[in-house]
């Protein structure tokens, strides 16, 4: 069952929220041991706001789509009077005043907390092998990663615990698990959902974005989170329409830009062949598929990794005489960041805004841009290195190298299911189009999805098939 799917079984009162909760909780107990995905269960106060909405339904008053649903929120997003680690053992005690502004919009539309979700520390990294919080695990092969660093929050969704989970992505931590867990995953153009409340990993290229089962659950919150923020320094005024895409959602007259450098090089044979389906099938949908050569995204990622490496240290900089706390790979990651000089960081902000003005050239020969989100299939947990097109390439590497650039871009993008590899492991499409145009990006996927007619197989059967 989607989110609105769920909605509407509410409202012809063919279910209640208490039984929705019920139903998650029960499906945490059953699967969290051996998936991980939790940090945090709030059962207890999931109850109390799942009675809350159904008296609330019942005397009248609808929130919204999200009313009395159960969703979970990545371990960044404050929340009052409950724990919100980021993964981290310095934040293990920390308890926030406040909500988040993305917890507090939920919470006015009426969505359920069920809990916080595990992740990789920090927030600063692809796999979500945890080393405080322990590994989560992939609900298509516990053996696989989930991705990172949302990847509590996709495994949640795709074993089905949640209806939605919010996630953040500062060089692809929405999309990646995503594309790994089989699921849906928007990341928002910057600005455009505040960062308000959120423990930060990175000042320029943090954004906020949610994790569902189907694009127009994405979009359902997306409408409920969107917004200028005045507590939010980088928040935008622009315009916030209704982000929900028509049934059917027409595509016809739409240019698809498959880009003819970067994003399909070095690509699993089968994540090529998914996403050029994908393309062809839109077509048939009335779309136009044209070619267009991208600039340097191989640049835009190390201008990406530069910025993220001083960024990153220079928040965590109040914390880092205390080494014992942190895991070794965020450590080293942290350390690096020391030796990025104020030249660098400044020439590569520089660099971030002529490219923006590049890549946007683009738009004037597309609407959108089809890519896989990740050139591979999950890895497994331990994997260092991958074998891709017979090239040795590195796990972290192979799995940002064509999601980063855009979050140094700051554009919308969104990665929805397009197939599976022969190993039956999900596999993702990745739509990018130009700065605040989500409605039409959302469109587009929609129709794909529709489509495409992908459901992937419940989790228990995944679970029992391994």
């Amino acid at each position: 069952m989607t989110l609105l799917e769920a909605a509407a079984a509410l409202r012809a009162k063919r279910v209640s929220s208490s039984e929705l909760v019920s139903a998650s909780l029960a499906r945490i107990a059953a699967l969290d041991e051996r998936l991980n995905s939790f940090i945090t269960v709030t059962g207890d106060s999931a109850r109390r706001e799942a009675e809350r909405a159904d008296r609330e339904l019942a005397g009248g008053i609808d929130r919204g789509p999200l009313h009395g649903i159960p969703i979970a929120l990545k371990d960044v997003f404050c929340t009052k009077g409950v724990r919100t680690t980021c993964g981290s053992k310095i934040f293990a005690d920390h308890v926030p005043a406040r909500d988040a502004a993305v917890v507090e919009k939920l919470t006015a539309a009426g969505a359920v907390l069920i809990g916080k979700t595990n992740m990789h520390e920090l927030a600063y990294g692809i796999t979500s092998n945890n080393p405080h919080w322990g590994a989560v695990r992939n609900p298509w092969d516990l053996e696989r990663i989930p991705g990172g660093s949302s990847g509590g929050s996709a495994a949640a969704v795709a074993a089905g615990m949640v209806f939605a989970a919010m996630g953040s992505d500062t060089g692809g931590s929405i999309r990646i698990p995503a594309s790994y867990c089989g699921c849906v995953g928007l990341k928002p153009t910057f600005g455009r959902v505040s960062r308000f409340g959120v423990l930060p990993l990175d000042f320029t290229l943090d954004h906020m974005g949610p994790l569902a089962r189907s694009v127009r659950d994405a979009a359902a919150v997306l409408n409920a989170i969107a917004g200028f923020d005045p507590r939010d320094e980088s928040s935008s005024r622009a315009p916030v329409p209704d982000f929900m895409p028509p049934e059917p959602a027409s595509i016809a007259g739409i240019r698809i830009g498959l880009p003819e450098n970067h994003y399909f090089d070095a690509v699993d044979e089968a994540v090529g062949r998914a996403v050029r389906r994908a393309a062809e099938l839109a077509e048939t949908l009335g779309a136009r598929a044209v070619p267009v050569r991208v600039p340097d995204i191989a640049a835009i990622n190390t201008v990406g990794r530069i910025i993220l490496l001083a960024e990153a240290t220079a928040a965590m900089t109040p914390y880092l005489d205390d080494r014992a706390k942190f895991g070794p790979d965020v450590l080293a990651l942290l350390d690096q960041g020391r030796f990025v000089t104020a030249t660098d960081y400044v020439n590569a902000q520089r660099l971030r805004r002529l490219m923006r003005q590049e890549f946007d050239a683009i738009w004037e020969q597309a609407d959108c841009l089809f890519t896989p989100t990740t050139p591979i299939a999950a890895p497994r947990i331990g994997e260092t290195t991958v074998e891709i097109d017979g090239q040795t390439e590195d796990v972290r590497l192979a799995s940002t190298r064509l999601v980063r650039a855009l979050n140094v871009l700051g554009l919308p993008a969104i990665s929805l299911p397009c197939g599976f590899d022969p190993r039956g492991l999900p596999l993702g499409l990745q739509i990018v189009g130009p700065a605040f145009q989500e409605a039409r990006l959302l469109r587009i996927a929609a129709a794909i999805e529709d489509a495409l007619g992908i459901r992937p197989c419940p989790p228990e059967e995944g679970l029992a098939q391994r």
